[in-house]
């Protein structure tokens, strides 16, 4: 679920002019709006997914047909009343401008004017910069021009430049300014191609501190290309690897990647993301989040997520999130994560979790350690986004899996098991969320095929709809199969 960063309201004079559609899972303004409470007991405005949005915690208005607001958890939109309606309507500025074709090395770029970035490149000439030291405070209350379209950005690339950015520090220390920022031009059409800017990073390091400030931030149809990175975030709605509307393609290959802010996850997606031999670490939030028909590739990874606290609309605790905030900022269709190798280890809350969206998710050989009491490995049901359905896949291929399968009464898992894939679990429909709300009584509707090399070791009573494979690679260990209400015999 997106959680947006927390946002700052436009005056009631300028609200009244615009036509409101607010955020959800952290996205823009034409997403839905989420509240939560923050420790002091204030309620605020924040998106689904990554962003809540700069804010001084004033409630926003519904949105006008009437839904739920929704907001996800950081990585999403989310810029509240704030942002602009396109790039075009922004007058940006760096404190360096680069306009042509250039080679710096060794230089210092620094800003502390509120919208205005360290370093702006705004050229479709190639450009290369070694070894920099950019420095950027001043706070925005730019919302979803700071999220879309590059706004007070510590390094902002536009225009179509292919920018090789090599070694350096880049820190950001205010809100709505990311790190190191690229933005395709497309207007935030989601699906839309870019004009073809593409941001070469490497070796470098990005530190963030403000809310709403991403490490690495992809937008608009562009592209991003990463290798050994040391990225570290704290603010809200700040994930260190970073897409908004328009999203774009993002590959990253080795380093770190750690967020330490609510809503703000390792990873945030409403693009096609992909990412190898990278350590990844979410203190406060999900570990990934994805929104809408977007992606998200891991392979040879360690991820760890300790989700303590929702945000949003969420009311899971989860490690990775996969749903769609019908905020406009990613399309409906099929999401998709998939991890081979590496590690995942979940300390809180479930394992995965989908809601309001159609998701696949596959898995191969990888370590999964979940460290939460409750053990469960997937939960399929409502959370907060209730426009679309609640539809799973899971493949396991040479897979271990273990623990608990919740499915919904009104939601639906195609759960395959192949490959020498060995899972120990059961499945139910009995669903409770964080807060101890019961969500779900009764299965939804599961479907399980289990190859012949291929085992399910009960754990508790379990209720599938259909059951293909061998019955002796069921083992009940004391307990009892039902598939569509009759007991599974061998």
């Amino acid at each position: 679920m997106k959680k947006k960063q927390i946002k700052k309201w436009m005056t009631a004079a300028a609200i009244m002019a615009l036509t409101i559609s607010l955020t959800a899972c952290g996205q823009n303004s034409n997403s839905a709006s989420n509240q939560t409470a923050d420790e002091n007991g204030i309620t605020e405005t924040a998106g689904v997914g990554e962003q809540p949005g700069f804010g001084n915690g004033q409630t926003p208005p519904d949105k006008p047909d009437g839904k739920a607001p929704g907001n996800p958890p950081d990585g999403g939109m989310g810029g509240g009343f704030g942002g602009g309606s396109s790039s075009a309507d922004i007058d940006y500025t760096g404190a360096v401008e680069i306009t042509a074709a250039d080679s710096q090395s060794g230089q210092t770029y620094a800003s502390s004017t509120a919208d205005e970035s360290a370093l702006l490149i705004s050229t479709s000439d190639a450009v290369t910069v070694t070894n920099p030291t950019v420095t950027k405070t001043g706070d925005s209350d730019g919302g979803d021009n700071c999220n879309f379209y590059g706004l007070n950005a510590a390094v902002l690339v536009k225009g179509g430049s292919t920018v090789t950015l090599t070694g350096g520090t880049i820190t950001s220390d205010a809100d709505g300014a990311n790190g190191v920022f690229s933005y395709g031009g497309n207007g935030g059409q989601n699906g839309a191609s870019g004009d073809g800017t593409t941001v070469i990073i490497s070796d470098t390091t990005i530190t963030t501190t403000g809310d709403g400030s991403g490490g690495i931030m992809t937008t608009g149809g562009s592209v991003t290309k990463a290798s050994n990175l040391t990225v570290t975030t704290s603010g809200r709605s700040s994930a260190a690897i970073r897409t908004d509307r328009g999203g774009g393609t993002v590959t990253v290959d080795g380093g770190t990647y750690t967020t330490n802010g609510l809503g703000s996850p390792a990873i945030y997606s409403t693009a096609d993301i992909t990412v190898l031999n990278a350590t990844l670490v979410s203190n406060l939030s999900e570990g990934v989040c994805i929104e809408g028909k977007n992606s998200i590739t891991l392979t040879d990874c360690n991820l760890t997520a300790n989700n303590t606290k929702c945000n949003g609309n969420a009311t899971f605790l989860d490690s990775i999130m996969i749903y769609q905030s019908m905020s406009g900022d990613a399309d409906s269709g099929t999401s998709a994560f998939t991890m081979t190798g590496g590690t995942l280890t979940s300390k809180s809350g479930h394992v995965f979790h989908v809601t309001n969206t159609n998701a696949v998710i596959n898995l191969s050989g990888v370590k999964i350690v979940n460290e939460d009491s409750a053990n469960v490995l997937l939960s399929v049901c409502d959370d907060g986004w209730r426009e679309a359905s609640n539809i799973a896949t899971l493949n396991a291929d040479g897979q271990e899996l273990a623990g608990d399968i919740l499915v919904g009464s009104d939601s639906e898992l195609t759960l395959n098991l192949t490959n020498a894939t060995q899972f120990t679990g059961s499945v139910t429909g009995t669903i409770t969320n964080a807060g101890g709300a019961s969500v779900s009584t009764q299965v939804g509707t599961v479907a399980v095929k289990l190859d012949g090399t291929s085992t399910w070791t009960l754990t508790a009573d379990s209720y599938v709809t259909s059951f293909d494979g061998d019955a002796s690679n069921v083992i009940t260990n004391g307990y009892t199969l039902y598939v569509n209400g009759t007991a599974l015999t061998k």
